[in-house]
């Protein structure tokens, strides 16, 4: 039987060691489920696009993920395009209008409705295009996919959100979502750490303004995500600080 060497950090090693975790078991457990998780999403951004329901076997991806990837399939199709791109993600993302995706944006101060406007101008078509229906994700949205999965895989979740779609596209290098989110702002290790703030506290925070108007609701969330990024940061330039030494 192969073997695969796992490296830890000394502290987690030691822990490890005092409390007995049986390892080999733990690991591959984890990693049967993140080769599930991959070969679904490439068995979906790889076929074709013209069953039913196109997310049906995406069961890790949120309700809120699946509505983004449908509107982004029905963006492809209304503008006549081959393929659905990275920018009819992003524009489904910013379509669905609820996301955690949203507010991550928003915490780092980066409004969407400006993302959309320069989504808008990077992905005009001409007028003369003729409708077609897409029939599959292009390679650059393929991509964008896979690394959603794994964003949400390293970051230790069971799901894939909205938040590890925004991800997957900012760090996709070749498709016009990730450019357009790099030219208005975005960069992968402040938004990656945006993420790590908005989840630390927003379970919590959506049971607090569950009564509340929506607008509200939104704006509450947004300024408590800020709140908790300050002190996420701070640790993890710790962090790194202490990796470095």
């Amino acid at each position: 039987m192969p073997k695969i060497n796992v490296y830890l950090p000394d502290e987690l090693a030691e822990g490890v060691k005092a409390a007995g975790v049986p390892v080999s078991a733990i690991c591959q457990r984890a990693l049967e489920q993140s080769v599930r998780r991959v070969t679904a999403i490439r068995a979906t951004v790889l076929g074709d696009l013209e069953t039913e329901d196109t997310t049906a076997q995406l069961s890790q991806f949120t309700e809120r993920t699946r509505s983004v990837l449908k509107l982004a399939i029905e963006q492809a199709r209304a503008s006549g395009a081959a393929d659905v791109g990275t920018e009819h993600l992003l524009h489904g993302m910013l379509t669905e209008g609820t996301n955690l995706a949203l507010h991550v944006l928003r915490a780092m101060e980066i409004d969407p409705a400006h993302v959309a406007r320069a989504l808008a101008t990077a992905s005009a078509t001409p007028e003369a295009a003729e409708a077609a229906p897409a029939t599959r994700f292009s390679g650059p949205a393929a991509n964008a996919l896979e690394l959603a999965v794994t964003e949400a895989l390293a970051l230790g979740h069971n799901y894939v959100g909205c938040e590890h779609l925004l991800l997957g596209l900012v760090s996709e290098p070749d498709g016009t979502a990730g450019h357009v989110l790099r030219e208005s702002g975005v960069d992968l290790r402040t938004a990656r750490r945006t993420v790590v703030a908005a989840l630390t506290g927003y379970t919590h925070l959506r049971a607090q303004t569950s009564a509340k108007a929506p607008a509200d609701a939104a704006a509450m969330i947004t300024a408590a995500v800020r709140q908790e990024l300050r002190p996420v940061l701070d640790r993890l330039d710790r962090l790194e600080e202490r990796a470095g030494d």
